[in-house]
Order: C-alpha cells, then sequence, then structure tokens
C-alpha cells in the first residue's frame, strides 16, 4: 500500500536474519555476533551506526520481510515492543543509562532508508545530544562488546 522499496531490492536485514556475513560490509555491515536476541519472530542486535553519547543502541527488527509500519502484522508489532521492553530493561542494567529512547522511520519523508522495518532502542545519558549528533559506523569489536554483554542479560533472564 505505501512501498517505496525498489524493484529486486536486496534486504540487508533478512540477510542478517539468514545468518549472512558480508566480508566486504557492501550489502550487510551488522555482524552474527552483534545479535543480542532472537526468537521465531524477531530478532535484535546492536547496531552499526553509532551516536557518540549513545554507543550501542538495538535494533529490533521482524524476521519476516515488512516493509514499514504499514505492511507490519499487529501481533508482529506487539511482539517487537514486548522485546523492546526487554531490550530497554537489559539496556538499563548493562550500560547504567539514565534514560530510553525509541525511534521508528516510514517511508522516505519519514527518514527511513532500509526498506524493512525495524525500531531503534536507544540508551539515553542526561545531556547526551542525541538529536544534535549524527551516527558514523562503528567497529565491529567494539560491538561485539557491548553484544556479549546484552546476550548475556538475555540469557540470565531466559534461563
Amino acid at each position: 500500500m505505501y512501498s517505496h522499496m525498489p524493484p529486486n531490492y536486496t534486504c540487508p536485514f533478512c540477510l542478517v536474519v539468514q545468518g549472512f556475513e558480508d566480508p566486504n560490509n557492501k550489502l550487510v555491515q551488522s555482524k552474527q555476533q552483534d545479535i543480542v536476541y532472537q526468537d521465531e519472530h524477531v530478532t535484535a542486535l546492536v547496531a552499526t551506526l553509532w551516536w557518540p553519547n549513545n554507543k550501542g543502541h538495538v535494533i529490533i527488527i521482524p524476521n519476516g520481510h515488512y516493509e514499514n509500519i504499514f505492511d507490519l502484522p499487529l501481533d508482529i508489532a506487539a511482539h517487537i515492543h514486548k522485546i523492546a521492553q526487554q531490550v530497554s530493561y537489559a539496556l538499563k542494567d548493562c550500560y547504567k543509562c539514565d534514560g530510553i529512547s525509541t525511534r521508528q522511520h516510514n517511508e522516505p519523508g519519514g527518514s527511513q532508508d532500509v526498506w524493512h522495518y525495524h525500531l531503534h532502542v536507544y540508551p539515553r545519558y542526561f545531556n547526551d545530544n542525541l538529536y544534535l549528533t549524527h551516527g558514523s559506523l562503528s567497529d565491529p569489536a567494539a560491538r561485539a562488546i557491548y553484544a556479549a554483554n546484552l546476550r548475556e542479560w538475555f540469557r540470565h533472564i531466559h534461563t
């Protein structure tokens, strides 16, 4: 209905869910080690773009391909938000952040740049200037440390 995905689009998030890694970082910048939680419906991973004062934010994606909020089934949307709440607790415990922000974009006019629904969950800190700064590509080794801590948190609460 509200589709802007180009013809023959190769979805990087679908590739992540399928376990694909791209050594050249052209199709997929995420690594499998970035995944902090995965179940039959969703995958949560440490994002590749980091903001200077909000490192290690998490993206939650549905495992099925849904382009945007207009395409997303309500039961999957509810599950994404359930996991977003758990990710928020994990960020609070692991990062000792002062708060949490979520952000989600739809369509070009809404700043969507990957044609697969995804919800950002940011750790927030007083005076962090999240909305006044820009993201840059993070190092996979740095992401691995953040992801390992979050995975351990999820292992602990799901055992």
